[in-house]
């Protein structure tokens, strides 16, 4: 049994891969910052569905705090599935931005990838088997108004995961990034509402969290063994 970790877990995105990774027999860590509780719910529901899986809580912008948290999980053994996953979005036109809506965003989706993954290859490459999957987005790609900073951060978690597929390549690690489209959940239906999306989107709705999880288990799997360096759209041909 392989181990998982996949940040930002508590959310809708987060949660369903977890489920889908422990539906594929991993064991999972579900993480969370703020909401342990419902990371906890997430590790529960796994294990209600007889996978087995743990909730873990701390802020991946926190480099000690980071490097603490994933040395307990790594004296029980290398973490061979990495999700980062984690991310937030604070909208706003980049002539009006703040400075701290900038280094927020930044520093939860390009720095925690750092903070997390760095501390995790070692081990990793020891095992010659690994996936590092980031969770990126089409903004990251096709850019989005009112989201220089998303688009920014999610653009370079793109260029970072592309940079360590070549790194990691001759270690039995791969590395890619899913990018989604708009996704069914509070934070895409407060932004698009059902008739932008119809208009938006030509297979005419969006995505379920489930869609976009099925990618990262395919991706986490045996059977994606030769796919590296890639950024797999998951937009209903929205670009």
């Amino acid at each position: 049994m392989k181990r998982a970790l996949v940040t930002g877990g508590s959310g809708t995105i987060g949660a369903a891969i977890a489920r889908a990774l422990g539906d594929a027999g991993h064991f999972v860590y579900v993480h969370a910052h703020r909401n342990a509780d419902a990371a906890a719910g997430v590790a529960a529901a796994i294990a209600a569905a007889g996978g087995q899986a743990s909730a873990v809580a701390f802020d991946v912008t926190d480099h000690d705090a980071t490097a603490v948290a994933l040395r307990a999980l790594l004296d029980d053994g290398p973490i061979q599935v990495l999700v980062n996953n984690a991310g937030v979005h604070d909208d706003a036109p980049l002539a009006g931005m703040r400075a701290a809506q900038w280094t927020g965003v930044i520093d939860v989706v390009l720095n925690g990838f750092f903070n997390v993954t760095q501390p995790l290859l070692l081990p990793m490459m020891a095992t010659r088997w690994g996936r590092v999957i980031n969770i990126a987005s089409v903004a990251g790609i096709a850019g989005n108004r009112g989201q220089a900073n998303y688009a920014a951060a999610k653009a370079g978690l793109i260029a970072a995961g592309k940079s360590l597929a070549i790194e990691l390549g001759s270690r039995g690690v791969t590395v890619n990034s899913v990018a989604p489209g708009i996704v069914e959940g509070p934070m895409g239906a407060a932004a698009f509402p059902p008739a932008r999306v119809k208009a938006l989107v030509p297979v005419g709705r969006a995505a379920t969290p489930r869609e976009i999880a099925d990618v990262v288990a395919f991706l986490a799997s045996d059977a994606a063994s030769y796919v590296s360096g890639e950024v797999i759209r998951v937009d209903g041909a929205m670009y």
